[in-house]
């Protein structure tokens, strides 16, 4: 394994760093009190090329390879759990499914205004019976003439309420178990589609969640993304992706942890010294050091196999697992660092805190990942070939 960052790497941090430090961290604690996203920034980043910065190039993306998805990630999530959200649900769970996936005419009509942020699409899996459990949604699609009927509630859908393309999964033989799910590009303005938002979130304030309502929706047979039964396939393999960017934003997150703990324990004084002087203030801040450095070498192992083709079920499981885990008990010792001052939103690791709470349950519990790898270790879980491979870098 070569971990050596390249000339694009620096450049790509460097522009997603800056962003963020132009364009988000001035206005983060209006925008999470206000729990509102600006349509505007959204537009920022896709002329930035964030949100198809491991799409290739002639698909409207910065063409950069997958390990640059992760530092991107890395670097959102530093500022705000919300844009490396944002992010997961575009770009890793419905961009690249469809570049890994869709027909040709898929990419052209969806992939590429996707990539180039005129159009933000999002990843219509979980309902609101059905979480980890992929096989008990109750979503159908009918086969009719030339379209699918499709009926379903579908929840918690990162940008269900401002995206324009959501990919949607949906029983199209139900006796068939996982093997009868298939896949669908539904546009918003298909008539039947209706959205709703969910408020008073915990954390993750600042971005969009919600609810997608499918009537009688009447989709075009040339929207089914694979053929009839490949949805399961589909759904696991861009969870992989969709996971990656938790795992290294999970980093991201450590980081402003530890950056803003180190701040406080150096200016702060308790019994006539910095309490970074205190042992047990030392330890917490040697922890997250710990964490922030294992996570990264977990996700750069990740994106190094991504951009080799290989299959990284496993390795992307253990990293989103123990990343975030990492990640919370770094903004837990955060807080617990600032004292009192922690737990207002004077000092920025209260929302840390709040944010790193949810990683805990989406993209996989920690009881799944707990699971998953258990399941590898007794030999219950073999991998088998991947039918349809995200493709390896470099792009042809």
């Amino acid at each position: 394994m070569d971990f050596t960052l390249t000339a694009d790497h620096d450049a790509i941090r460097k522009t997603a760093r800056a962003f963020c430090r132009c364009e988000l961290v001035p206005h983060l604690r209006d925008w999470d009190r206000a729990a509102h996203l600006p349509r505007e920034v959204i537009r920022k980043m896709g002329a930035a090329g964030l949100l198809g910065v491991c799409i290739p190039r002639r698909y409207g993306g910065l063409g950069y390879d997958y390990l640059s998805l992760g530092i991107v990630s890395e670097e959102l999530e530093r500022a705000d759990s919300a844009f490396r959200v944002l992010v997961a649900v575009h770009l890793g769970l419905n961009s690249l499914a469809l570049f890994q996936w869709g027909n040709e005419a898929q990419k052209q009509g969806y992939l590429v205004p996707q990539a180039r942020g005129e159009k933000l699409a999002a990843f219509g899996l979980t309902e609101p019976g059905a979480g980890s459990d992929v096989a008990g949604i109750s979503t159908t699609a009918r086969r009719d003439g030339s379209s699918y009927i499709l009926n379903g509630e579908k929840m918690w859908i990162g940008c269900a309420d401002i995206a324009d393309h959501f990919l949607i999964f949906a029983y199209t033989d139900r006796e068939a178990k996982h093997r009868g799910i298939s896949a669908f590009i539904v546009e918003r303005g298909f008539e039947g589609v209706t959205t709703s938002s969910i408020h008073h979130k915990l954390g993750g304030r600042i971005g969009n969640v919600g609810s997608i309502s499918l009537q009688d929706v009447r989709v075009p047979v040339a929207n089914r993304v694979g053929e009839e039964g490949d949805g399961f396939k589909i759904a696991m393999s861009a969870l992989d992706n969709g996971r990656y960017t938790v795992a290294s934003g999970a980093v991201g997150l450590i980081e402003a942890c530890l950056e803003a703990s180190v701040a406080y324990a150096t200016k702060r004084e308790t019994f006539g010294q910095p309490i970074g002087k205190h042992q047990l203030v030392q330890q917490k801040i040697a922890n997250m050091v710990a964490g922030r450095d294992i996570g990264r070498l977990l996700y750069y192992q990740v994106g190094w196999m991504k951009n080799q083709g290989m299959r990284c079920t496993r390795e992307v499981s253990l990293a989103k697992w123990t990343n975030c885990q990492h990640a919370f008990q770094a903004a837990d010792d955060a807080i617990q660092i600032h004292g009192a001052h922690g737990y207002s939103d004077e000092y920025p690791v209260e929302r840390y805190f709040r944010n790193a709470r949810g990683a805990l349950i989406y993209e996989g519990t920690q009881e799944i990942h707990q699971l998953i790898q258990a399941g590898y270790a007794l030999g219950d879980r073999v991998d088998k070939p991947v039918t349809q491979p995200l493709p390896s870098y470099p792009f042809e």
